[in-house]
């Protein structure tokens, strides 16, 4: 992996305007990540996409984000940062025109597909531009203000999305990308220099095309090994054989070439190998629990859009919240501290989430979120400061775009898991439960059973509504415990950390998209 080209720090012209547009990139795929999901219901209508399947449009973006990233600062050093940032604005906005008028499944899956990978280089490109115009002094405030750009999406992306799918149409989700994106083409054309080519810049195809195929087949076993019974298909089984064959060779690959796609060195450092299994647990817990809780507020609770993008948006409001807090606290207290608080507190509101059926009040939905979204605030900075904190300086740039990879693989791999599990679950249990549904149990002759009689046509078709009901409250308590489950796991993990003797040169945005 190719760390991004750094221009010398010089004063620099227009530096408001360029800071301005650069912004408006970043906020334009932030706002991705979150403004699709109040919308995956009415989607799903318009596509005629099952349960399961509507998950793929996140999916798919978080996949092809995750593939494309790690080649981003390659891309820049041999084709120009400028040049390349300005195609990825164009085909991102191009992809989001395509996912709007997208008449089936197939068609926004693939125009998903193409968002994530235009999408993917806008973030760290953007940031290296920042970096390039302000002093060292500066770039505190700079990352700052960053940081903020990146987690705009995580709070206004259910709002908006849900105010324009309420009020307009789910499609214009997608086509709100159009203005931003033009702003931010046309600002960064007229005040942005173009840096400097490197000629003599390479990248490991065989490793990076390993990469890739191995993500791609494992996201397409995890995403349709539900649907087709798992390894009873043979489809299945040729996934699982072609994403084992792609692990196995880049990892021999790896080892056995001078310069791979991913540096083996990486892991012989404990903090960071470390932080890489902490990260993917991160990127479960953050949008697997935002995927459940859509259709959870929607369909089984019937809030509209709106409403529920409102109760939605305070999750990501905690998260901003307490990465400032916390960024304060960085170096003043030990980070394993402030690692083992986030884990708990996340842990602690999965817990809390158990115990919820649709009779749950707003409050409790917008205060376990926005405590759910506070303990992500904890884990962010300091896993960025204690990951990078014994790297050695000439590898932070190939750190960064694994972590960056973990992270995303984490989100993908945890939508598809849970969203399984939750279709399998009901259908277990639907069964459990309706074994009880017979025409000789008392219950059902008792006067408060009027209505329920499973001798009658409306009796069976009230009783099949009533269980498919409790059958998808459990089968949700235990898509939260699960996630409950991974928080508590990974905290034995905060003592094999290494306490860092000073705080690394690393600013920690660079780890928040």
């Amino acid at each position: 992996m190719s760390s991004i080209p750094s221009a010398a720090t010089t004063p620099v012209a227009n530096r408001g305007a360029i800071t301005a547009c650069i912004i408006l990139a970043v906020i334009m795929q932030a706002l991705d990540t979150t403004i699709a999901n109040v919308a995956l219901p009415y989607i799903q209508g318009s596509v005629a996409a099952s349960a399961d399947q509507i998950n793929w449009v996140l999916t798919s973006y978080i996949v092809a984000a995750a593939i494309m990233t790690p080649p981003s600062g390659f891309l820049a050093a041999k084709f120009g940062r400028k040049r390349v940032l300005l195609v990825a604005i164009v085909g991102f906005v191009a992809a989001s025109v395509l996912c709007g008028l997208a008449q089936s499944l197939p068609q926004i899956v693939g125009f998903r597909l193409l968002q994530g990978l235009f999408g993917a280089a806008l973030v760290p490109l953007s940031q290296g531009i920042l970096l390039d115009i302000y002093s060292t002094e500066e770039r505190g405030s700079a990352m700052a203000l960053f940081g903020v750009s990146v987690m705009v999406g995580p709070v206004l992306g259910p709002v908006i999305g849900g105010w324009l799918t309420e009020n307009i149409s789910w499609r214009w989700v997608f086509y709100i990308n159009v203005p931003i994106g033009a702003l931010a083409f046309a600002g960064i054309s007229v005040f942005v220099k173009e840096t400097r080519l490197d000629t003599q810049a390479k990248l490991d195809w065989f490793g990076f095309g390993m990469l890739s195929l191995g993500i791609a087949s494992l996201q397409l076993f995890l995403d349709r090994g539900g649907q087709l019974d798992w390894f009873s298909s043979g489809e299945i089984l040729v996934e699982a054989i072609v994403c084992a064959s792609a692990f196995y060779l880049l990892v021999i690959h790896t080892l056995t070439t001078e310069k791979s796609f991913i540096n083996p060195r990486l892991f012989l450092d404990q903090n960071f190998a470390v932080s890489m299994l902490f990260i993917f647990v991160v990127g479960v817990t953050y949008l697997a629990s935002l995927a459940l809780m859509t259709p959870y507020l929607q369909s089984l609770m019937g809030y509209p859009v709106v409403t529920a993008g409102i109760v939605m948006g305070p999750r990501g409001l905690g998260t901003m919240v307490c990465m400032f807090v916390v960024g304060r606290l960085i170096g003043k207290v030990d980070t394993r501290i402030l690692l083992f608080i986030g884990l708990a507190i996340t842990a602690w509101a999965m817990y809390d989430m158990i115990s919820w059926t649709p009779n749950v009040s707003q409050w409790t939905i917008v205060s376990v979120g926005f405590v759910q979204g506070a303990g992500l605030g904890f884990l962010f900075v300091p896993l960025t400061t204690i990951a990078f904190a014994t790297l050695p300086a000439e590898m932070r740039g190939d750190g960064t775009g694994l972590y960056n990879l973990s992270r995303n693989i984490g989100s993908s791999v945890g939508i598809a898991v849970v969203s399984a599990l939750l279709i399998e679950n009901t259908q277990v249990i639907h069964a459990s439960i309706a074994a009880y549904v017979t025409p000789f149990n008392h219950a059902f002759q008792a006067p408060a059973a009027a209505g329920l009689d499973p001798m009658t046509a409306a009796g069976r078709a009230s009783l099949d509504s009533i269980v498919t009901l409790q059958a998808t409250i459990i089968a949700y308590m235990a898509d939260f415990k699960l996630l409950m489950i991974m928080s508590l796991a990974v905290m034995p993990l905060v003592f094999l950390l290494r306490k860092p003797k000073a705080p690394p040169a690393i600013d920690h945005s660079a780890v928040m998209e």
